[in-house]
């Protein structure tokens, strides 16, 4: 269970009681923010892109959506989001749990910089109703991150 790889992951940093686990559907940002009874923006929402035959996380704010100029500028081609299929195979979490944590081997991960606004943010555990609150150092530290980029809009 992605979850599982997840809290094994946090374990190695005394991190894993910190994960939450509700009994509702995290899977979007407006149930995130239910679930956690705070502001969808601080909802750190991982999504998923095949650039160059490799799948590419972003995580960004829940408020942001991708800009595709700035998405083709960065990564040179078009937004292409993975199917829910592709997202389980090539990243290793279901689609409503994607998130930079214990992904596959070969996934690229980057941090959009509309979270760069909050303190702490909310992302998912892999599972479509878990979270953990870190600061942005921590989820700089955590998702292995390639770098910052500016490739949304809306926020």
């Amino acid at each position: 269970m992605s979850i599982e790889r997840v809290r094994a992951y946090f374990g190695k940093f005394g991190m894993e009681e910190r994960i939450r686990e509700f009994d509702m559907s995290s899977a979007t940002v407006e149930l995130a923010a239910a679930a956690l009874h705070c502001e969808p923006q601080r909802i750190a929402k991982t999504l998923s892109f095949m650039v160059d035959g490799h799948a590419v996380l972003v995580v960004a704010a829940g408020d942001a959506r991708i800009d595709n100029h700035k998405y083709k500028e960065r990564f040179c081609t078009k937004a292409k989001m993975l199917s829910p299929e592709e997202a389980e195979k090539l990243v290793g979490h279901a689609v409503g749990g994607v998130c930079p944590f214990a992904v596959n081997g070969g996934v690229d991960v980057y941090l959009d910089v509309s979270l760069k606004r909050f303190d702490t943010v909310f992302p998912a555990c892999g599972s479509s109703n878990s979270a953990i609150e870190l600061t942005i150092p921590e989820l700089e530290e955590h998702s292995g991150h390639g770098g910052w980029v500016d490739v949304c809009k809306g926020y």
